[in-house]
């Protein structure tokens, strides 16, 4: 397939987004190299036409060498016909089903960093989520069967493993920042330990083993030197106070989305594997020891994210909205940090680019189930991406891994089939779920009933 970049149709589900569409534009604005139309199609059809509006007056300004046209699709076929790349990103119900997904599980003694990959939150956001891309899917599947379709919206495992079980021939691939940060983190090592200066994340040369949020590195080198034995002495010196990237330790401590990475270097101190996602996602994956209650969480130098913070954000970002389109602000040309932009360039046959993505396991992590969403790197190049063989992960770190595996797999059975007590199964076998199995059922019950509206078919008790 050959692609004309300079008239590409990227469709954009969930394009009333504030914050990954933002990106988005941000982005496309800064590349010299490709343009086209980007087709935003969203539930909420007056945020698509607000972002309609924000991104056109972006393209027309002068200081802006990327030129993109922006739509507002009435539909989803609309928005999907002729389309040759589909990004998603969508929030999977509203802000009062993610508050129980994250607090009402606390009314048990479990507590939630982020409650939106694993933890009961995990799982009951991953059942609402998954007939949402079943939908999604079927459309791409008869609208734009050729495009190359890339995935924002969590849980990313499972949003991804749907895409390939209702459309196996799909190109489908999910992306996630996290091995970005920790890249950065071992460029800040190496400015702390050895006194290098000005060192790109992308310098920093890793092979990424594991899932979505629990991801690992199993080796790291700069300049062609192996980084695990200073990130030893990096982790040893900074256990008991973390190391936070270019700010306080204390300011980082009281925000909600940073940490200084006492988690991660704990992690490495037990396995002799580098986690390289944040703190706040890696302690949902492992048993209490980082998230027993609100406090040991502070002692391991991060926080619980409240559904009320998100609320506020949301409002902020509604008044940004207004702001950018009466034209009192103006969208800052920076990029975003994202590859999502590079990752179409490579695709369109602009250079390759090796990243990490999550696929589906061809072989690329021995020992894992075929078939089941992994992150790993990929090549990406002219209308191709090409897994690249990991290896396997040692014993110590599969037996976590597995567990989170296994019930991925079960919650994708359970979605599929609409089958309650197999997701029950998935859901006391968390290892956050540490209470009784009665108390377990019940909260699940509770849980479950919270996001029903989303659950069509699902039987309920009267």
């Amino acid at each position: 397939m050959k692609y004309d970049k300079n008239n590409l149709n990227i469709a954009y589900i969930g394009g009333g987004s504030r914050g990954w569409a933002w990106n988005l534009m941000k982005d496309l604005a800064v590349d010299e190299e490709i343009s086209g139309t980007v087709r935003l199609y969203d539930i909420d059809m007056d945020a698509a036409k607000a972002n309609e509006k924000i991104g056109n007056m972006l393209s027309s300004r002068a200081d802006v060498p990327g030129k993109w046209q922006y739509k507002a699709m009435e539909t989803l076929k609309e928005a999907l016909t002729g389309a040759d790349f589909v990004i998603i990103s969508i929030l999977p119900g509203s802000f009062e089903e993610m508050a129980s997904d994250v607090h009402l599980p606390e009314e048990y003694g479990i507590y939630q960093s982020v409650g939106d990959t694993v933890g009961p939150g995990g799982l009951v956001r991953a059942l609402r989520t998954i007939p949402m891309f079943v939908e999604i899917a079927e459309a791409i599947k008869a609208h734009s069967p050729e495009a190359w379709v890339i995935n924002y919206t969590n849980p990313m495992t499972l949003c991804t493993k749907t895409l390939y079980k209702v459309f196996p021939a799909i190109k489908a691939f999910g992306c996630c920042h996290e091995v970005f940060s920790t890249q950065k983190l071992m460029a800040a090592m190496l400015k702390d330990m050895r006194g290098i200066e000005g060192i790109g994340r992308e310098e920093i040369k890793v092979n990424v083993i594991g899932i979505n949020h629990f991801t690992w590195l199993n080796s790291a080198a700069y300049q062609g030197e192996d980084l695990l034995p200073l990130y030893r002495q990096f982790t040893e010196k900074y256990a008991e106070e973390g190391f936070a990237i270019d700010v306080e330790a204390d300011a980082v401590r009281n925000g909600y989305f940073n940490s200084v990475n006492k988690v991660k270097f704990d992690l490495f101190r037990r396995y002799g594997l580098v986690a390289a996602a944040g703190d706040r996602h890696l302690a949902e994956f492992c048993p209490p020891w980082y998230l027993k209650d609100p406090g040991t969480a502070r002692e391991w130098g991060f926080g619980l994210t409240p559904v009320s913070w998100r609320v506020k954000d949301l409002k902020d970002k509604m008044e940004k909205s207004r702001r950018l389109l009466s034209g009192e602000e103006q969208m800052e040309l920076q990029h975003s940090g994202e590859e999502g932009i590079k990752q179409i360039k490579a695709l369109v046959g602009l250079g390759d680019l090796i990243t990490n993505v999550n696929l589906p396991n061809m072989g690329q992590i021995q020992g894992l189930p075929a078939g089941a969403v992994v992150e790993t790197n990929a090549v990406f190049s002219q209308n191709s991406i090409r897994p690249v063989s990991a290896g396997q992960l040692p014993d110590e770190v599969y037996s976590l891994v597995i567990r989170h595996v296994i019930n991925q797999e079960t919650v994708i059975k359970a979605a599929f089939s609409k089958d309650k007590a197999l997701a029950f199964k998935a859901f006391a076998n968390d290892p956050l779920v540490n209470v009784g199995i009665k108390d377990a059922g019940i909260l699940f019950e509770r849980m479950l009933a919270n996001t029903r509206a989303y659950l069509p078919g699902w039987e309920f008790e009267k």
